[in-house]
């Protein structure tokens, strides 16, 4: 993307707000807290928390209040990838180049630690409003990460991915489980910051839209990698689709056509960022480098 330097700097502003919101690793329960705090920082790209600071910063935010809901969202994120990896779900024992949660701590430990993280996600968005800020906003804020995170959101288009494995799937339940199980934290990590930056209803509306689409083209990016790529150069194993007998963008469409889909879809999403009325060339960097990404 366009400046590295400044990505890495902004990861590394994100790896020093999780370090400073993640439990102290002490008490009779330390164990759980220690597997928290290993699956979140155990790598990452950190791109929710990002686009969440990014998107607060394009519509003029200022303030640590948005500090809360990054942690957040990483935290939630974080969460999926440790109950994803779970023996019941896609049974992985790596992830980043590193053992899984339940496959450093054993599987009850992979279970508690997702429940607890999820938990804590909510105790460190909630404690937004002991800051500077205006409580509406923070509610709001609250009330779409809820929603995102849910039957509605993310496990909503988990249900219907676990529920469709061994099966074929159309191309409509496909998209469904894409934008739900990869998009919904996508538009939750956009909108929360559109909506603590004081975003009007309709910028809030067309950051979901945006959003949306990252989320789809990132995802058949994803499946396209689980093909074309390596161990080593993506961090988890690859062919993982195959052996979880899944349908995918690729098997569906093919490997041309899902290309071509990924350069529609991120195209559409770029000239709705850019016909917003204020402006982030950063953001907009960041995007197509997630698309385009090799890992």
């Amino acid at each position: 993307m366009g400046d590295i330097g400044e990505l890495k700097e902004k990861t590394a502003r994100v790896e020093e707000i999780l370090r400073k919101f993640l439990p102290e690793e002490t008490g009779t329960q330390k164990e759980i807290i220690e597997a928290m705090n290993y699956s979140v920082l155990a790598g990452g790209k950190r791109l929710r928390p990002i686009l969440m600071d990014e998107t607060f910063r394009l519509f003029g935010g200022e303030g640590d209040v948005i500090e809360c809901f990054m942690a957040a969202i990483e935290m939630i994120h974080t969460y999926s990838l440790v109950h994803d990896d779970l023996p019941a779900m896609d049974n992985d024992q790596y992830r980043r180049g590193k053992l899984t949660t339940h496959a450093k701590y054993g599987h009850a430990m992979g279970v508690l630690a997702g429940d607890g993280l999820l938990n804590y996600a909510f105790e460190t968005a909630a404690s937004a409003f002991d800051r500077e800020g205006d409580p509406k906003r923070t509610a709001r804020a609250l009330q779409i990460l809820a929603r995102k995170a849910g039957i509605y959101g993310m496990i909503g288009g988990q249900t219907v991915d676990v529920l469709s494995t061994g099966h074929a799937v159309d191309q409509d339940t496909l998209n469904f489980i894409y934008e739900l199980k990869t998009g919904a934290l996508l538009e939750a990590s956009m909108m929360v910051g559109a909506v603590l930056a004081g975003a009007s209803d309709e910028e809030v509306s067309e950051v979901e839209k945006i959003a949306s689409d990252v989320g789809l083209a990132f995802q058949i990016r994803d499946d396209i990698l689980d093909v074309t790529s390596t161990l080593e150069q993506l961090g988890k194993p690859i062919h993982s689709d195959d052996r979880n007998e899944k349908t995918t963008y690729v098997t569906l469409r093919g490997l041309e056509q899902a290309s071509r889909d990924v350069e529609e879809i991120s195209a559409r999403a770029i000239a709705r960022l850019e016909a917003l009325p204020c402006k982030n060339e950063f953001l907009n960097e960041l995007i197509k480098s997630l698309i385009y990404r090799e890992k």
